[in-house]
């Protein structure tokens, strides 16, 4: 049955006001790592680093966490490789070195809207390095070069009628190309946002359907070098305006 015009505008306010709950709780995410870059020391360890970003993200308007109830997974040197489930997460309490990498993953949410957000963050001579290009060490430097690299891709390489499967042949052989492998311990590179874990779809094999049938979907391409003990990721939540693809 066809809506009418009263209902076409109700769904249209509702969309809008929902994409702006998106939009604040996903901002929230990005507040806390730019806040957390500011706390990293050396001899920080990495519950307090966990503790500090989820009492940030509640601070700033999130009311509990989405993925297994933790808020920010948070891993450093070789761990930056792993790769496992939330169900069966633990923060370690290892301490941050003058020269060390750390990535951290967060996932807020206010009521049944989700953020997630997840940055690796560069610790060298004790200090922070925020821009790519100033890092000295080159594998650290390239691997976040070609998360740079992997998200300029799928903005140009994805349109509303591209479909969760084709996106993850395209860009696990883009990954392979460009000299990397895949850590993610299924395979995947992102997911659909929704309400509720068990509704989320893959950027899998054999997952047909269209990006532009979801509202949102992450993309966090999880990397590293054959045999390196160093993983990076970069995870943003994108959206379509129209026929273009977005970030949140």
């Amino acid at each position: 049955m066809r809506r009418s015009r009263v209902e076409d505008n109700m769904l249209d306010v509702y969309q809008k006001t929902e994409k702006q709950s998106y939009r604040q709780i996903q901002q929230a995410a990005k507040q806390t790592i730019e806040y957390i870059k500011n706390m990293i020391k050396p001899g920080i360890n990495l519950l307090e680093i966990r503790e500090n970003c989820e009492k940030k993200l509640l601070e700033s308007g999130a009311d509990s966490f989405w993925y297994w109830d933790v808020g920010a997974f948070v891993f450093a040197g070789d761990e930056t490789t792993v790769s496992v489930s939330g169900k069966q997460y633990a923060t370690s309490d290892r301490v941050i070195g003058d020269n060390d990498i750390i990535t951290i993953d967060l996932s807020p949410q206010i009521g049944n809207i989700w953020g997630d957000y997840a940055r690796t963050i560069i610790v060298e001579q004790g200090e922070v390095v925020d821009d790519i290009e100033q890092i000295e060490n080159s594998e650290w430097k390239s691997g976040l070069q070609m998360e740079e690299k992997l998200h300029e891709e799928l903005l140009s390489f994805v349109t509303k009628e591209t479909t969760f499967e084709e996106l993850y042949y395209h860009m696990n052989e883009f990954i392979v190309e460009n000299g990397f492998i895949n850590l993610d311990f299924m395979g995947n590179l992102g997911h659909s946002i929704v309400k509720s874990k068990d509704d989320r779809i893959y950027i899998e094999k054999g997952n047909t359907k269209k990006l532009g049938d979801v509202h949102y979907f992450t993309f966090e391409p999880h990397i590293a070098l054959p045999d390196s003990k160093y993983g990076f990721k970069k995870e943003n939540i994108y959206y379509f305006d129209g026929d273009r693809l977005v970030e949140l």
